[in-house]
C-alpha cells in the first residue's frame, strides 16, 4: 500500500473546540516540544550518547543524496517515521539511526555499504526486529531485509536444503518445506515475524532445538557482504575467508581448544571462531552465525531442512516447583522427543487444562501417524517422576496449549501484580543436568536484591527465559540493575553456562563477556572482528568493544512526570508512558497470517508497513514523548499518520501479549492533536453520528430519498469526507425505540440498550432480540431517551463531547441501575464502549463503573438470566466472524455455547471486517478496509454452503457484507434474527416487519429487496 496519507486533511471545518489550545502541556508533566526526554540517567548511567556518529543533522542529507546518486534501487527513508520504527528492537535499549535503507537484492546491499564507508557511517542488518539484547538497533544507516529481500530462492527436496535471502519469515519457508514433508529446525516463539537472517545474525534457536539443534547447526553456506568492499562464500574450509583469518587462528589454536566451555548445547555468548579449529571442520558460516551484524551483511544462506513429523503428541507434566521440573529435563532427553519445555504457575495467567501442579514441562513427540506419537507420549509420561500428566494428540488442543508458551515472552513483561518486567537476563544456560541447582540458586540471587522474575524456557536445552522487574526509570534502580547483571553473570559461569542461550550477546552481556571466557579470549575477540571489518563499521558497540550495559536505556529519553491525559490507564497507574512502554517488541502484530480468532493487526496485514503495525504505532508514540526524534508532541504529523490506519478494533487489547491498547492511544492521541483546531470533515460527519440520526429520524423516508440522487449522495460524501466508493447507509422508517413504545410491557428483567445503529440503522435486530428475550420469559425495559455509549466520539478523539455524553448517559440510567438490572446490548462495539471506554474516562464516577459492570452481550444475557430456556434447533451451517471489539474485551464463550444449542454449526473466522465504524467511510481508507475484509470474513462467506447462515453481530460488518457483494460478500444477520426466524414468530414481511423497506429500497445495510 506504500504510505498512507489522509485524504481528509484538506476537508477540515470549523467546529467546537474540544479540548485544551495548548495540546502539549498540562498541570502534572508535559510531552517536550523539542530535544531529548528529561528522564533519570539522561547525563549518566541509564542514557550514554543515543546517536553518537549517527546524531541527525547536515551531514545526513548528503549521505541521502550520496545513496540515491550511487544507484540504490530500494526504498532509501532518512525522515522521521522512519528513524522513529528504528530506535529500538525487544530490549532495553534505543538508538537512533540516520536513516533507513530496504535493499532490492545484493548489488543494493554492496552500494550502501560502499557509500556508508565513504562517509564513515556505520551499518546495521537487520530483520524483524525482535532481538531482545539491543543488536538490531543502531546510529548509523539500518538495512531493513522485511520488505524486498524475502525470497526462497530455491528449494531441493530431494538434498533437503534451501536457498533463501536474509528477509524470509521462518513461516513461509516453513509453509514451503512443508509442502515436502519437511521443516526447517528452529523454530523461536516469534516464528510468525522473525526472519532467517535474524535467525543466523543471533543463532536462535526455539523450543526443538533438543531434536533439530541451533540455528549454526542447520546452515551450510553463506554469501556475505564486506563493509570494506566485496563479497564473500563461505562453507567449511578456508575458501571465502578474509585476509587474515587462517593465520589469526593459527597461532591462537591452544586458546581456542580450551577456552571455550564444555558440556553445553545452548552456547550462544561470543564468536564461535572454535568453529574454525581443523577438527570442526574450518566451518566459516557456522563462525559466522551469531555474529550479530558485526562482521558483514548476510545476503542469502543455503540452509538444511529436516523430515517434519508427519503426527505430533503432547505430554505435560506436572510438578510441585519449578526446580522439580528443571531437574527432571535432562533425564527426558534419552526419550528423544522434540521438546522439553518448561514453565512454572506464575506465568500461567489460567492454568485450565494443565495437569496439576505448580510447574509443567511440555515434552512433544513425533511420528509416523498420531498412534505412534501417542505411543511415544505415553511412554515419557510413564517414565517421568511427575506429580500428574496429560497426553494430548488432537492437533487443535496442541495448539491452544503451546499458545500458552509461545505468548510467554509477553506475558512474562508483567508481574502478576500488573508490575513491569525486563528483559537483559533473558536466555542465559546452563548444562541441563545443571539447570535445578542453577534456579534454585538463581531465585535466591532475586530475593536478595528484592527483585521477582518468572523463569520458564527450554529446560531440555538449559536454557532459560526471564523477564525481570528491574526499576530502569531511576538511577538508584538502573545501578542496581548492574550490580545484579554483574553477579548473576559470575552465577552463570559457576554453572559452566553460557551468559546467552539464544538471543546473543548484544549491548546486554557482551560487557560481561569477560566472566565467561577471560580476558585473552575476549581480546581475540576483538582481533577477529578487526579481520572481517577493519574499519568498524557494522554494529559497533555489539560483542566486540561493546558498549555498557546500563547506556543508552529506551527509558532514559522519557518524561519524568506523568503527562496530563483524558484515559484513566487503570492497568498503568494512570501515566501514559508506562502504557506505551507496554509495547516491549515482541511483535505479534506483525505476524502477516492470521490464525484462529486473533484480530490483531489488520492494518499491518493490509499493508505490510511497519508504521501500520501495533508496535510502529508504539514506537512513534515513544519517540514523541521522548521528544528527540518527533520533536512536535501532540501534534507530530507522522504519528497521526501512523494512527491514521488504525481501525480502533482493538485487537491487540486481547491479542498482543502484553495488552498494548492502541485504540485507547489512539483516541488519546486524536484529541490532543485536534485540539483547538479544526478536525477532519470525517469527525463532524461520522464522529457525531448519533446527533445528526436523532435529528434527521423523523424526516428518515425524505433523507433516503434524498441520498438515493447520485449527485446529491456524492456532494453529500464529499463534505462528510465520506470515501466516494461508499453507499451512505439508510435511515430506518421507524426507529426501534418508537416501534418497542408501542407495545405493553411485561416486568422487566434485562435493560435493552438502544445503541444508535440499532435504534436508527437497523431495528430488526432490536425487535428480534426482544422477540428472542421475551421467549425466555425474560422482560424487558428500555432506558431513558438520548443515552449513548459515546463510541463515534471516543473513536474520532472528541473526548470531551464523549465524556459529557456519557455523564448524561448515567445520569439517565441511574435509576435503571439502582434496579440492579442486566444491560443487554446488541452491537458489540457500543458493549465494548460501555465496559471499557466508560470507566476509563469516568473512573471518578462509580455509577460509570457499575454501569459497565451491567453490560452483557446478547448471548450472556440468555445464558444467566434464563439458564433453563432452549433456543430452536436450527440445523444449519453458519459462517461469518466473530466482531473485533466482542473478541477483545467481551469474549465469545457464550455465543459459541448458545450456537452449539440451537444447531447452528461451524466456526466464525478471526480478523476484523475493515469497516471498523467510521473507518471504513473515511476518504483514504477504502482500499484498507476492503483489503482487511478479504482476507479473513470475504474468504469465510465464499466458502460457506449456498445455505449456510451468515452472522455478523456488528451493523459495520453487516454492512461491509452487502457493500463488498462483488467480491463474495453475502448479507449477513444478527444471532438474535436468526434465532428469532427460528422461533417462527417473525412477521410476514420478513426481518424488516412492518418496516420492511418498499422494492428496490436500500436497506441500511447496503442491500435491498428485490422488486
Amino acid at each position: 500500500m506504500g504510505e498512507h496519507r489522509d485524504g481528509q486533511r484538506d476537508g477540515r471545518q470549523d467546529g467546537q473546540r474540544d479540548g485544551p489550545a495548548d495540546g502539549l502541556s498540562g498541570g502534572r508533566g508535559s510531552i517536550p516540544s523539542g530535544g531529548p526526554g528529561s528522564g533519570p540517567g539522561s547525563n549518566g548511567p541509564g542514557s550514554g550518547p543515543a546517536n553518537g556518529p549517527g546524531s541527525s543533522g547536515p551531514g545526513s542529507n548528503e549521505l541521502e543524496r550520496a545513496l540515491r546518486r550511487q544507484g540504490v534501487r530500494g526504498d532509501i527513508e532518512f525522515g522521521v517515521t522512519a528513524r522513529s520504527l528504528m530506535t529500538m528492537d525487544a530490549s532495553n535499549y534505543r538508538r537512533v539511526p540516520l536513516g533507513v535503507v530496504a535493499p532490492r537484492d545484493a548489488d543494493d546491499v554492496s552500494a550502501v555499504l560502499d557509500v556508508c564507508r565513504a562517509h564513515g557511517v556505520p551499518v546495521v542488518p537487520r530483520g524483524g526486529g525482535t532481538s531482545i539484547a539491543g543488536q538490531a538497533t543502531g546510529t548509523g544507516v539500518v538495512l531493513d531485509f522485511t520488505r524486498h529481500m524475502r525470497a526462497i530462492v530455491s528449494l531441493d527436496a530431494q538434498a533437503r536444503t534451501a536457498v533463501v535471502q536474509p528477509g524470509v519469515i521462518l513461516d513461509d519457508l516453513r509453509a514451503a518445506a512443508g509442502a515436502y514433508g519437511l521443516t526447517f529446525g528452529p523454530d523461536p516463539s516469534t516464528h510468525g515475524r522473525c526472519t532467517l537472517g535474524g535467525m543466523i545474525g543471533n543463532n536462535s534457536c526455539g523450543s526443538h532445538s533438543v531434536a533439530w539443534g541451533t540455528t549454526a547447526d542447520n546452515v551450510t553456506a553463506l554469501t556475505t557482504a564486506a563493509y570494506q568492499g566485496g563479497t564473500h562464500r563461505l562453507g567449511q574450509g578456508w575458501e571465502g575467508a578474509p585476509p587474515g583469518l587462517r593465520e589469526l587462528v593459527g597461532s591462537h589454536l591452544a586458546l581456542l581448544r580450551t577456552g571455550y566451555p564444555a558440556g553445553l548445547p545452548r552456547r550462544i555468548s561470543g564468536y564461535a571462531i572454535d568453529a574454525l579449529l581443523p577438527e570442526n571442520g574450518t566451518d566459516l558460516a557456522r563462525a559466522f552465525c551469531g555474529s550479530e551484524g558485526t562482521l558483514g551483511v548476510l545476503t542469502e544462506a543455503t540452509v538444511r531442512l529436516v523430515d517434519a513429523p508427519r503426527a505430533r503428541a503432547l505430554a505435560i507434566l506436572g510438578y510441585a516447583h519449578e526446580g522439580d521440573a528443571a531437574d527432571a529435563a535432562a533425564g527426558l532427553l534419552p526419550h528423544h522427543p522434540l521438546t522439553v519445555e518448561g514453565m512454572a504457575a506464575d506465568l500461567v495467567r489460567e492454568p485450565a487444562g494443565l495437569p496439576r501442579g505448580g510447574a509443567w514441562l511440555f515434552v512433544e513427540t513425533g511420528g509416523t501417524d498420531r498412534a505412534e506419537a501417542r505411543a511415544r507420549a505415553d511412554r515419557i509420561a510413564r517414565a517421568a517422576d511427575a506429580l500428574d500428566t496429560l497426553v494430548i494428540d488432537d492437533p487443535a488442543a496442541q495448539r491452544a496449549l503451546w499458545r500458552i508458551r509461545e505468548d510467554a515472552s509477553g506475558t512474562a513483561t508483567r508481574t502478576m501484580d500488573g508490575s513491569e518486567a525486563w528483559p537483559g537476563w533473558e536466555d542465559c544456560a546452563v548444562p541441563p543436568a545443571r539447570l535445578g541447582g542453577y534456579l534454585r540458586e538463581f531465585r535466591v540471587l532475586l530475593a536478595e536484591h528484592g527483585l521477582r522474575g518468572t523463569p520458564y524456557g527450554h529446560f531440555g536445552d538449559g536454557c532459560i527465559h526471564v523477564r525481570i522487574d528491574f526499576d530502569l526509570l531511576t538511577p538508584g534502580g538502573v545501578a542496581r540493575f548492574r550490580t545484579f547483571s554483574e553477579e548473576l553473570a559470575a552465577l552463570v559461569v559457576a554453572h559452566g553456562g553460557s551468559l546467552s542461550g539464544e538471543h546473543g550477546d548484544g549491548q546486554a552481556r557482551a560487557e560481561l563477556l569477560p566472566k565467561m571466557y577471560g580476558n585473552e579470549l575476549v581480546s581475540l575477540f576483538g582481533q577477529f572482528k578487526d579481520v572481517w571489518d577493519p574499519a568498524g563499521g557494522m554494529n559497533p558497540g555489539m560483542l566486540a568493544r561493546p558498549h555498557r550495559l546500563d547506556e543508552n536505556l529506551r527509558f532514559a529519553v522519557l518524561p519524568s512526570k506523568p503527562v496530563d491525559v483524558e484515559f484513566g490507564y487503570p492497568h498503568d497507574k494512570g501515566d501514559f508512558s508506562a502504557a506505551v512502554r507496554r509495547c516491549v517488541g515482541v511483535a505479534k502484530c506483525r505476524t502477516e497470517t492470521a490464525s484462529g480468532a486473533d484480530v490483531m493487526c489488520p492494518s499491518f496485514r493490509a499493508t505490510g508497513d511497519e508504521q501500520h503495525s501495533t508496535r510502529g504505532r508504539a514506537r512513534l508514540l515513544h519517540e514523541m514523548l521522548a521528544g528527540e526524534v518527533v520533536t512536535d508532541g501532540w501534534r507530530s504529523e507522522e504519528v497521526r499518520d501512523a494512527l491514521d490506519l488504525c481501525l480502533s478494533c482493538k485487537g491487540c487489547r486481547s491479542d498482543c501479549p502484553v495488552g498494548v491498547d492502541m485504540a485507547t492511544y489512539k483516541a488519546e492521541f486524536l484529541h490532543h492533536h485536534y485540539a483547538g483546531r479544526r478536525r477532519p470533515a470525517a469527525h463532524y460527519a461520522m464522529g457525531r453520528l448519533p446527533r445528526w440520526l436523532r435529528a434527521a429520524a423523523p424526516y428518515a423516508r425524505a433523507v433516503n430519498a434524498l441520498a438515493g440522487v447520485g449527485p446529491l449522495a456524492s456532494l453529500a460524501k464529499r463534505i462528510g469526507g465520506i470515501a466516494p466508493e461508499r453507499t451512505i447507509p439508510a435511515l430506518a422508517p421507524q426507529t426501534f425505540r418508537r416501534w418497542f413504545g408501542t407495545r405493553v410491557q411485561p416486568p422487566a428483567r434485562v435493560v435493552l440498550w438502544p445503541d444508535t445503529f440499532t435504534d436508527h440503522l437497523s431495528p430488526q435486530v432490536g425487535r428480534a432480540a426482544v422477540r428472542v428475550l421475551e421467549s425466555a420469559g425474560l422482560g424487558i425495559a428500555l432506558p431513558p431517551d438520548g443515552v449513548c455509549c459515546g463510541l463515534t466520539y471516543v473513536t474520532t478523539g472528541q473526548l470531551d463531547q464523549a465524556r459529557a455524553v456519557l455523564r448524561r448517559t448515567l445520569d439517565r440510567v441511574e435509576p435503571l441501575l439502582d434496579a440492579d438490572l442486566p444491560v443487554v446490548v446488541l452491537e458489540p462495539s457500543c458493549a465494548a464502549a460501555l465496559r471499557t471506554d466508560l470507566p476509563e474516562l469516568l473512573g471518578d464516577d462509580p455509577r460509570a463503573h457499575r454501569l459497565a459492570a451491567s453490560v452483557r452481550t446478547f448471548a450472556q444475557a440468555l445464558e444467566e438470566e434464563a439458564p433453563q430456556w432452549q433456543p430452536p434447533v436450527l440445523n444449519r451451517e453458519v459462517a461469518g466472524q466473530t466482531h473485533c471489539h466482542q473478541h477483545a474485551v467481551l469474549g465469545d464463550a457464550a455465543e459459541r455455547r448458545l450456537r452449539d444449542r440451537a444447531g447452528l454449526t461451524g466456526e466464525l473466522s478471526g480478523g476484523c471486517c475493515g469497516l471498523a465504524g467510521n473507518f471504513g467511510f473515511e476518504r483514504g481508507h477504502y482500499d484498507v478496509s476492503v483489503a482487511c475484509a478479504d482476507e479473513q470474513l470475504l474468504p469465510s462467506v465464499r466458502a460457506a454452503g449456498p445455505g449456510a447462515e451468515i452472522l455478523a453481530d456488528g451493523f459495520s460488518c453487516r454492512t461491509q457484507l452487502a457493500q463488498l457483494a462483488g467480491l463474495g460478500g453475502r448479507p449477513g444477520r444478527h444471532l438474535a434474527e436468526v434465532l428469532a426466524e427460528g422461533l417462527g414468530e417473525a412477521l410476514a414481511e420478513g426481518p424488516y416487519g412492518a418496516n420492511a423497506p418498499a422494492a428496490g429500497e436500500q436497506r441500511a445495510d447496503g442491500s435491498s429487496r428485490e422488486p
